[in-house]
């Protein structure tokens, strides 16, 4: 019973996402801690390292979790598109882009049915984002050009709304990517 209070004590403590550096700020026990309250499932495991305090606040967004996988990061492509109705297509990736190195396919990681999938850009890129709900987020227009950036084409460009896409934003944005997106732009029908 003791045991139990500690443990509701110190998840109390730790926010809805949380590291294992911060349980070892708590207790010098933290591996066993840790593998306890897994046990019981009062907190699950995202990754090496990385948890959820779900006993005490229920399973975060999938957003939120993606951003606080390997910060610095934000949300884009397919998935910031849908967000801001850009895209009537309902994407089943969740694209991060981040200055993390550790990216690729192995470092995919799967949560509530949606792999979040992470992707590294050069800090010159790290712009036209903003701060929604506990996480971050590209503009409509920041995640058309990621798009490009690493897909090299818009899935579905029929579909697109884009009257919600600021043009002249859009322009200005793609000047200071690679030329190559430059040149998907015009072939994009209503686009340039």
């Amino acid at each position: 019973m003791k045991e139990e209070k500690t443990t509701t004590k110190r998840l109390k403590l730790l926010p809805a996402l949380f590291r294992k550096q911060d349980v070892e700020k708590l207790t010098p026990h933290a591996g066993m801690f840790l593998s306890r309250a897994l046990q019981k499932e009062l907190i699950h495991r995202l990754n090496r390292g990385n948890y959820i305090n779900s006993f005490l606040y229920g399973f975060p967004s999938v957003e939120e979790v993606a951003c606080f996988l390997k910060p610095p990061a934000y949300i884009s492509c397919e998935w910031a598109l849908n967000y801001h109705g850009v895209s009537l297509q309902s994407p089943t990736v969740c694209t991060v882009v981040t200055l993390s190195t550790s990216v690729g396919k192995r470092r995919n990681i799967e949560y509530q049915g949606i792999t979040i999938e992470f992707s590294r850009i050069s800090s010159s890129l790290i712009f036209g984002f903003t701060y929604h709900d506990r996480f971050y987020i590209a503009s409509p227009e920041k995640a058309i050009l990621d798009t490009l950036y690493y897909r090299g084409a818009i899935p579905a460009p029929d579909e697109l709304e884009l009257d919600r896409v600021d043009f002249d934003l859009l322009s200005r944005m793609a000047d200071r990517y690679p030329k190559s997106v430059s040149r998907y732009l015009v072939d994009i029908s209503g686009i340039g």
